[in-house]
């Protein structure tokens, strides 16, 4: 059976998620994950919400997926020990040493490698997996031949069906740390780099800001307004061939939506899964596109506010 997993930005989140059918939800650890502190949970919200995902009989994912310094490594394994410890199981990391160090020191625990570790083919995969993954998020542009390469390989594969897509491959843009460089310390010690999501801090989405383009000798303008890609997506028609290929997880992005607007992308997805699941030879997607459509100008709407609020933060 393939696993929808959702968001969970707050406590509210991920109870709105389990309630409107997730199998799983991710959170991440604050100041430990690729997302600013307020979309982030505490260890105590996160042990409540593992409790709370146990007794629907569903699980809870910890993302712990920025880019540790040395120093912060024995940080980051107290947390995981303190997760395991309260029957958390499964834990997204990006750093390939935190993955190994992971895996060597809890292998009772199920690592997803992130998105962040960009993979896109069977020999990541494989990489991946020796070092002790047993799922990884594939990138969001794969076709289907990598797709199942990825899955030939023998680990768990996860797609994103609604996220957003990047003008270079995710985690692997600095574009905003050249804009904003400043260093802070947290109360645990853990040194963020405000212009990084690597390290703690933000993507200001600079790419979706208006440019210009000079010719490079005369430094003339020679195109205005230009934007680079960064669109969202639903995936809605990928999702048949996702799980006749195999695919185990079928990621929803969003921590940074509002609850009502996540509680009803889930909805959304587990009916229409449940739906192709009950008869996959009468599944119809025409259908579902009608109903996407509200969901669609909502999600543009809190995108589009989202993403303004960041330009003004980012201004010098």
């Amino acid at each position: 059976m393939v696993e929808l997993l959702a968001p969970g930005g707050s406590r509210d989140m991920v109870a709105a998620a389990l309630e409107n059918g997730a199998d799983a939800v991710y959170a991440g650890a604050r100041g430990w994950s690729r997302r600013r502190s307020s979309f982030e949970l505490s260890d105590e919200a996160l042990r409540e919400c593992g409790c709370l995902a146990r007794a629907h009989g569903k699980k809870l994912r910890v993302a712990i997926n920025t880019l540790p310094m040395s120093r912060e490594i024995p940080a980051l394994l107290r947390k995981v020990e303190k997760f395991a410890a309260w029957g958390i199981r499964d834990i997204i990391l990006t750093d390939v040493g935190c993955i190994s160090e992971v895996h060597r020191c809890f292998p009772e625990l199920s690592i997803h490698a992130s998105v962040g570790c960009n993979i896109v083919n069977g020999e990541d995969a494989s990489f991946f997996k020796e070092l002790g993954a047993d799922q990884i998020v594939a990138d969001c542009r794969l076709d289907w031949d990598e797709v199942q390469a990825i899955k030939e390989a023998g680990v768990g594969v996860e797609l994103l069906i609604h996220g957003t897509t990047c003008f270079t491959y995710i985690g692997m843009c600095w574009m905003s740390s050249f804009h904003k460089q400043k260093w802070e310390v947290d109360e645990e010690g853990k040194n963020h780099f405000l212009g990084s999501p690597n390290r703690g801090g933000l993507c200001y989405r600079l790419c979706l800001q208006k440019w210009e383009l000079e010719r490079e000798q005369t430094g003339a303008v020679v195109a205005r307004d230009l934007v680079l890609r960064n669109d969202a997506f639903f995936g809605l028609e990928d999702i048949p061939r996702a799980i006749e290929a195999g695919v185990d997880t079928l990621k929803v992005q969003g921590r940074e939506y509002s609850v009502p607007l996540v509680a009803g992308i889930v909805k959304f997805y587990r009916e229409l899964i449940d739906d192709y699941l009950a008869d996959p030879r009468q599944f119809s997607v025409a259908s579902w596109k009608e109903r996407l459509a509200q969901l669609r100008d909502e999600r543009d709407a809190e995108r589009a506010e989202r993403t303004a609020t960041l330009f003004q933060e980012s201004a010098p």
